[in-house]
């Protein structure tokens, strides 16, 4: 005879994982697949979300990874030229390790802390700050594994801004944009930091690497100073290559995949939609209007539309987010003043988008081929440019001054 207790705890077991997706890390940039999507949902709210806690942080534009039951976030060490990563557990924000990492000198009238997120994997976290420096710690204890002065190793230069690239992590192999001579981009073994293999000799950019394909079709895409570039991630071989110029060298849009196509944008080139191809791909489609800083697009789950924030150069700054169909580049609608110069997207697991504009709002919105239904709204932070991390129903999000967790569920 059935277990009534036991069949009914399974029932909500089962419905509890019906409403809320599956749990998973935010290991790193764009979070577990590298393209701002969660499997997990968030219901409308009638009241803002509940702090579950908050604490001071330091000075940074770095968004929050979530791994092991630990949030981790890099910042500045105020008053030193130096960067500290902290993890704290997830649950009540109590630091369980910090470890602080020396940097030459920088300044810079947009910030000076890190701007790049860390990649967590194989029980290890790597940082990149700001000046080069990346390191590798142990992710439960925060012991430094190997260390490496990027910029001085791969005789290269540092950008305006700052090295901004998130650093790529995939099984034991670490792949970073660095923008050497000879070395735009490289790989190097996790476990010793060894240079694996160099490519390219093209300057870094704000952007930061993805992964695309399967097996033997497998490809690093990446948007350099120069262009979109697509390698074998095993050696380092150079597929194929397109031309995207930023007139101020500030392409900082990760590039997104649209099936079989790829987008790549920058805020003064636009968008184009590329097929890939040995040697050089075809232009599926290309939109000057969609003027991408740094906000990722991010497609509708049914592929058919990407939501994009675009921004404009000349004064008052002010973000729109726009509806663009993916095969074709065309705008079907817009929404104007969504933020400053920024605002985060990420697509939960029924489709619906969680917004976090540079404002310190949330939204959650439901997007269809037709127009945007905002379901709910709050005001949750101050500035940020940083991306929001979800996990396990908290939203971790951080401005200029807190690294906040909100209850989700």
């Amino acid at each position: 005879m059935r277990n009534p207790i036991a069949f009914a705890f399974t029932v909500a077991l089962g419905l509890a994982f019906t409403s809320h997706g599956s749990a998973e890390d935010w290991p790193g940039w764009l979070g577990p697949r590298r393209d701002g999507t969660s499997a997990e949902t968030i219901a409308p709210w009638r009241e803002p979300p509940k702090v579950l806690w908050k604490v001071a942080v330091a000075e940074g534009h770095s968004s929050p990874v979530v791994a092991g039951g630990l949030v981790l976030l890099h910042t500045r060490v105020a008053g030193k030229n130096a960067e500290v990563l902290t993890a704290r557990d997830s649950r009540t924000g109590t630091t369980v390790w910090s470890a602080e990492t020396a940097r030459d000198p920088f300044e810079n009238a947009f910030g000076t802390g890190p701007r790049a997120t860390p990649a967590t994997g194989s029980g290890k976290v790597v940082s990149q700050g700001v000046t080069g420096i990346l390191a590798c710690r142990d992710l439960k204890t925060g012991k430094e594994m190997w260390k490496i002065d990027t910029l001085r190793e791969f005789e290269a230069k540092n950008l305006y801004f700052g090295v901004s690239s998130s650093p790529l992590m995939d099984g034991e192999r670490l792949f970073v944009m660095v923008g050497g001579k000879q070395a735009g981009i490289i790989c190097l073994s996790l476990a010793d930091g060894k240079t694996l293999w160099k490519s390219v000799d093209e300057r870094a950019s704000y952007s930061s690497p993805i992964l695309t394909g399967e097996g033997a079709g497998r490809r690093l895409v990446v948007l350099t100073q120069a262009g979109v570039v697509a390698l074998d991630p095993l050696t380092g071989k150079e597929d194929w290559k397109y031309p995207l110029v930023d007139k101020l060298n500030e392409s900082s849009t990760t590039p997104v995949v649209l099936g079989n196509s790829i987008m790549a944008a920058s805020v003064t080139y636009g968008a184009v939609g590329l097929t890939p191809a040995p040697g050089q791909p075809s232009v599926a489609w290309k939109n000057g209007s969609l003027t991408c800083y740094f906000s990722t697009p991010v497609p509708t789950k049914s592929g058919g539309e990407i939501l994009t924030v675009t921004g404009r150069l000349l004064p008052p700054p002010s973000s729109i987010l726009r509806c663009v169909e993916a095969s074709t580049g065309k705008e079907l609608w817009n929404k104007p003043g969504v933020g400053k110069y920024h605002a985060a997207l990420m697509r939960l697991a029924d489709g619906r988008f969680l917004m976090h504009d540079d404002f310190g709002n949330i939204s959650l919105f439901e997007a269809t081929r037709e127009e945007l239904k905002e379901l709910a709204r709050a005001r949750v932070c101050g500035a940020t440019w940083a991306h929001p991390a979800l996990a396990e129903g908290i939203l971790y999000i951080r401005d200029e001054k807190e690294l906040i967790a909100l209850q989700m569920r």
